[in-house]
């Protein structure tokens, strides 16, 4: 095994044992009670104090990668399965050993704000922000921020659609099928 792939490692587990114990079960920050706990454990590379999960946050298996930057996990978000969240990056004028280990220390943040929906496959790369109670659709790659209470969908993510926010007023009704009220004069 070379010396990359066993500091990989040597991170990786330190890294789990560290976020478990977080929890008073220990379980790692964002995992599910289940029968399968590996389904819903989110795999973690890089220094864990970089990651910071809502406790109602849902991550299920997610793979995050803490090279590069911070990433903050709002209240009520949640994951499908396999999303991977991406700080770090390698510089590609590099070559070979250097290439691997050519990883810049930060600057690369990644924010999911509360109650944003990261659908299965979803892929982000840093930086980014997704903003509150948005929805990324399946296989999706976000490599920009998203708009708060906005659909996004595709590779990479465009805006499909905007969501009603639950506090702006109703629109008024207009057109052929508004009935006695969009009628000038009615009333």
């Amino acid at each position: 095994m070379s010396l990359v792939n066993r500091a990989m490692r040597a991170v990786r587990e330190r890294g789990l044992a560290l976020l478990s114990a977080d929890r008073p079960d220990g379980k790692p920050p964002g995992a599910r009670d289940t029968e399968d706990p590996a389904l819903f454990r989110p795999l973690v590379y890089g220094d864990p104090d970089r990651l910071h999960v809502h406790p109602t946050a849902i991550l299920n298996n997610a793979l995050i990668n803490l090279s590069s930057g911070n990433v903050t996990i709002g209240e009520y978000a949640f994951f499908g399965h396999n999303v991977s969240i991406l700080t770090g990056t390698h510089d590609w004028t590099k070559f070979g050993a250097e290439r691997q280990v050519a990883v810049p220390p930060s600057g690369r943040d990644v924010v999911i704000e509360e109650g944003a929906w990261l659908s299965s496959n979803v892929i982000v790369v840093a930086p980014c922000r997704i903003g509150a109670h948005s929805v990324v659709g399946v296989a999706s790659l976000v490599m920009g921020d998203v708009e708060p209470y906005t659909v996004v969908a595709g590779s990479p993510a465009r805006v499909l659609r905007q969501i009603p926010r639950p506090d702006a007023p109703a629109a008024a009704p207009a057109g052929p099928d508004a009935g006695e009220a969009g009628r000038v004069g009615a009333g």
